[in-house]
């Protein structure tokens, strides 16, 4: 194993226009010197073109920050997405580790069943009930080749860019007068630059540890609290209209709907808490609620008025 070398971590981000690689972005150069990798320069289909990346940058630190995310697209394309969600993670990480570099990895609620009556902790045992589940729970084993490695399970990621529950909201909000949101999924939305944040944190702590600290693994993060896809549209619809923003739907207007009422080709996990005792007690980071996290977000994308 090669052993990177001391001063300020290259950083080698795989994903450039991601929410969470936008995020990561806007840390820099705190974080070290970085270098962000899209689809044309390193396309996670190809094995080649991943292990020469990783080869030719020689990073102390890789973040996967993409993916295969198309949820219900990934059921008629089982084939890519297990190439980008499943393979690609294990080279990368197989390839990071011969350099002795620390590898981190962003995996998903979905490699549950969301069965239960309590957040899933990262102990309980993964039942993913997609194709996209399966795969991103196929990747973090490859990931768990690396020695040092750190796997973030998030849920409901939202930002001011990129395709988001949050935006399409606003959207569907300006344009109907009535809105139909399921109630019966239950979860945290997670803003990309919270878990960015928290990334930066949990890599200044471990940037020394050596391949045996019990504390690399696997972590839930979300926001703290709980909610519905149907509580998180009515509160950015709330949060937007105080803004002043000239909306068609009002809160009242937003109906809940029974996820058996609006069929879809992936099975979505009806409990979609995380906990996230393991990751507060063993980094001190604390997250603020869900609700604060998703006005942050909208105020982001609908600035007051001048007065």
């Amino acid at each position: 194993m090669t052993h990177v070398s001391d001063g300020p971590p290259r950083i080698l981000v795989f994903g450039r226009s991601g929410q969470v690689a936008q995020s990561l972005a806007a840390l820099e150069p705190a974080l070290g010197e970085v270098r962000h990798l899209g689809r044309a320069e390193a396309d996670l289909e190809s094995p080649s073109a991943l292990r020469t990346a990783i080869e030719s940058w020689r990073p102390g630190i890789v973040i996967i920050a993409a993916a295969y995310t198309a949820v219900d697209r990934a059921e008629s394309e089982p084939a890519v997405a297990e190439r980008v969600n499943a393979q690609a993670p294990g080279i990368i990480a197989e390839a990071a580790d011969r350099l002795g570099a620390i590898v981190v990895h962003y995996s998903t609620d979905y490699v549950f069943d969301g069965s239960g009556t309590r957040p899933w902790h990262e102990a309980d045992t993964p039942r993913p009930l997609s194709v996209y589940g399966r795969t991103k729970l196929a990747g973090e084993s490859g990931v768990r080749m690396a020695r040092r490695h750190l796997i973030f399970r998030t849920s409901w990621v939202v930002s001011p860019v990129g395709r988001n529950f949050v935006r399409t909201i606003l959207r569907l909000a300006a344009e109907r007068p009535t809105l139909e949101v399921v109630d019966d999924q239950h979860g945290a939305p997670t803003t990309a630059a919270r878990i960015a944040t928290i990334t930066a944190h949990v890599l200044r702590t471990m940037a020394s540890a050596s391949p045996d600290d019990p504390r690399w693994g696997t972590y839930h993060l979300t926001s703290a609290g709980e909610t519905t896809w149907h509580g998180v549209a009515r509160s950015v619809v709330a949060r937007a209209a105080a803004r002043g923003v000239l909306l068609r739907a009002s809160p009242e207007s937003v109906r809940p709907i029974r996820t058996a009422d609006h069929p879809t080709p992936a099975i979505r996990p009806l409990d979609s808490r995380l906990s996230t005792h393991a990751l507060r007690q063993t980094f001190g980071v604390e997250l603020p609620d869900w609700s604060a996290e998703v006005a942050a977000t909208v105020d982001l994308l609908c600035p007051s008025p001048a007065p």
